[in-house]
């Protein structure tokens, strides 16, 4: 058991993140809306995964491994700049992607940019990819090299410290600014950055609750993986574990997971419009159609935040 300040942690992104208020948006809906905007953290094009990768490579480069081997989808952010993080502290980066092989465009063009090597698992199933990293790394021991395996998302007790850490940030931007907002709204994919912030809220206790719209995954499993990553953070730094469930939004998730939605298309075309900001199609937006639903029905007092998780390059896949 150690304390947040004692964990390793390699700095990759510029912080803290830029807190502001979002006007036009906010008379456009009726609530006062702030966006946390973690598509700024500097590293790549940026997004929230950086700062889970500080703490990741930083235990990876402790360890004395000589790459680091994840994954996800064609168009994953987290496997972009865990591939870029990797670089910049002279890791071979190997993502392993679900699928049959695509031609690179968007995050995965950016990843082959940045000399990734890339294996495709011919699987549609996401869960190939776990499987996919444990063969990769089987093979990489059993030719000399150490490698620093990583589930996707980079979700583990580890990664979700970089969301620790931003809870601290957030809640010094809020004192600043005397600011108190009920409600701090993100994605909900791989459930690391909602687990941070829970363990973050569970130890400082801020005034808000994180409500997290989950965009990958039923429901129920997002609120076990939010608890169980929340409660592995918190106890590596000493923290006390959640004493309520992560609160989950459902009923964004669209087609299927890597997807747009129509509800998120129109959510991010509003943003877009009103703050110029851009949200990725498939997690953002979606988070976004998430909020813009529960004001509709009268279920949001003001002021919320939005945390502005990245991804743009899937705009261009």
């Amino acid at each position: 058991m150690t304390g947040l300040l004692d964990v390793p942690r390699v700095r990759l992104g510029i912080f803290p993140t830029p807190l502001h208020p979002a006007p036009r948006l906010s008379d456009a809906i009726g609530v006062e809306v702030w966006f946390k905007r973690d598509d700024l953290t500097g590293l790549g094009l940026g997004g929230n995964k950086v700062r889970g990768l500080e703490y990741l490579v930083a235990d990876a480069a402790g360890s004395g491994c000589d790459c680091l081997v994840t994954g996800g989808g064609p168009q994953s952010n987290w496997a972009m700049l865990a591939a870029l993080a990797a670089r910049t502290r002279g890791l071979d980066p190997v993502l392993v992607t679900y699928g049959p092989p695509v031609e690179p465009t968007g995050n995965l063009a950016l990843a082959v940019l940045a000399g990734a090597a890339v294996q495709f698992t011919g699987d549609d199933d996401r869960a190939s990819v776990d499987r996919g990293v444990d063969a990769v790394c089987a093979r990489l021991v059993a030719g000399g090299r150490k490698p620093y395996g990583v589930g996707r998302g980079g979700a583990t007790g580890v990664g979700a410290l970089g969301y620790v850490a931003a809870g601290l940030e957030l809640g010094d931007q809020l004192h600043q600014l005397d600011l108190r907002p009920r409600e701090l709204w993100l994605p909900t994919g791989s459930g690391g950055t909602q687990a941070g912030l829970a363990a973050a809220r569970s130890w400082l206790r801020p005034p808000y609750e994180v409500v997290g719209v989950t965009v990958s995954r039923p429901a129920d499993e997002s609120r076990r993986r939010v608890r169980d990553i929340a409660d592995d953070a918190a106890q590596i730094i000493g923290t006390p574990p959640q004493d309520w469930p992560p609160r989950i939004v459902d009923g964004f998730l669209g087609p299927a997971k890597g997807h747009r939605s129509s509800e998120g298309d129109a959510a991010a075309a509003l943003v877009a419009r009103t703050e110029g900001v851009l949200l990725d199609p498939v997690f953002g937006a979606k988070a976004m159609a998430g909020l813009l639903a529960a004001v509709r029905a009268g279920r949001v007092e003001g002021p919320v935040v939005f945390l502005v998780t990245g991804g743009a390059p899937t705009l261009f896949a």
